[in-house]
């Protein structure tokens, strides 16, 4: 009752405005597209030392429909969004035979508090839940970065340089897996991926939804 309360006050619109779920099934087969993979030698010539291999599922450019996917998600703050997107990154994870443990790129607790959630988070959720591997929260931040948008390269590699740290007292994994929605210059997974090998991971990884 509650929530078709909220469905007739607050009608849902879909990517386009032309259908009445967040996502139409049209819309869902213009998101999807061939995952772009950069292996552990292709982010050593970017100078990421840390991370050992960054899955996407769409170069961002590529895909525009993604473009207000993302945007719903993280700044018009609709969470069931995240089921839509999450799937996607299920489909680019790939089967593998090793189990990762997945984990969030955290945010600072300033911008979860505004935004109300982590949409790395729930992305992880849904990507734990229905590939059945184990999603734990290992890192924190440990300063304000502040938004990364607009910044060039040199600027993003600077501005999270030590940023992020292990939370006390976790079981520490042999595999990782980063979960985050957007990765640009991959300085963020190569600083998330620095603090878990110095906490001694073994081996570390990004999922995200678009690069660039």
């Amino acid at each position: 009752m509650f929530l078709t309360l909220l469905d007739f006050l607050f009608p849902r619109r879909s990517l386009t405005g032309e259908g009445s779920a967040w996502v139409t099934d049209d819309e869902l087969r213009q998101l999807q597209s061939r995952p772009v993979i950069l292996e552990t030698a292709q982010l050593r010539a970017q100078g990421l030392e840390c991370v050992d291999r960054i899955v996407a599922v769409a170069d961002y450019d590529s895909v525009p429909m993604l473009h207000q996917a993302v945007h719903l998600l993280k700044y018009k703050k609709v969470r069931g969004v995240s089921e839509v997107l999450g799937g996607l990154l299920v489909r680019a994870s790939g089967e593998g035979t090793r189990c990762p443990t997945l984990c969030p790129v955290p945010l600072h607790w300033i911008r979860r508090f505004s935004r109300g959630f982590n949409q790395a988070e729930l992305l992880a959720g849904v990507v734990g839940r229905e590939r059945g591997w184990e999603v734990q929260n290992l890192l924190k931040r440990t300063r304000w970065t502040g938004s990364q948008v607009g910044r060039h390269r040199r600027e993003r590699l600077i501005g999270v340089k030590d940023a992020f740290a292990i939370r006390s007292r976790m079981h520490i994994p042999a595999r990782v897996i980063l979960v985050d929605d957007l990765s640009t210059t991959g300085a963020t997974l190569n600083e998330c991926a620095r603090a878990l090998k110095k906490a001694g991971v073994k081996n570390v990884e990004g999922l995200v939804l678009a690069l660039g």
